[in-house]
């Protein structure tokens, strides 16, 4: 059956072109701009994708109440990660980027929940998951690198 752009197949999603979750165009890699402003980018593609899966989930009870925990978790790391950069103190950037940790971790255990309870195919939400992975990464790494740095002055970088 198909509605929109979606296939669904026996409960499985086949991901249309826009919510794919595999490589993204390299945009950023031979610019100027700040790494910063790249994680910025990524967070907000992670987002635009997690919105897009979730118009294609189904609508059935357990499909809304996923895709509205999805939606809320998988949209919160951009913003919160915003906020971070323009924190007033270390301390203050560390608790945002802790924020947008927990909210990226969360999204990825209701995109693992997608998977096992049938209401999306593995092929769409695993490279989502890979990408919130990589992202919590990069997080984790600022966080601790912010705490390394800590002495060093009152201001993020």
């Amino acid at each position: 059956m198909t509605i929109g752009r979606w296939s669904f197949v026996i409960g499985h999603i086949k991901p249309a072109h826009f919510a794919n979750f595999g490589p993204q165009p390299k945009r950023h890699m031979h610019t100027n701009e700040h790494p910063a402003a790249r994680i910025e980018e990524r967070l907000i593609d992670f987002a635009v994708r997690v919105i897009r899966l979730c118009e294609g989930l189904p609508k059935t009870y357990a499909g809304d109440h996923i895709s509205r925990q999805v939606l809320r978790s998988g949209t919160a790391p951009a913003p919160h990660y915003g906020e971070a950069r323009g924190a007033e103190s270390r301390a203050d950037f560390v608790h945002k980027l802790r924020i947008a940790l927990k909210e990226l971790n969360e999204t990825n255990i209701w995109l693992k929940m997608l998977v096992r309870a049938r209401l999306a195919a593995s092929a769409t939400i695993d490279p989502a998951i890979d990408e919130g992975r990589q992202l919590s990464r990069i997080l984790t790494a600022s966080i601790r690198t912010a705490r390394r740095n800590a002495g060093t002055d009152s201001r993020p970088s």
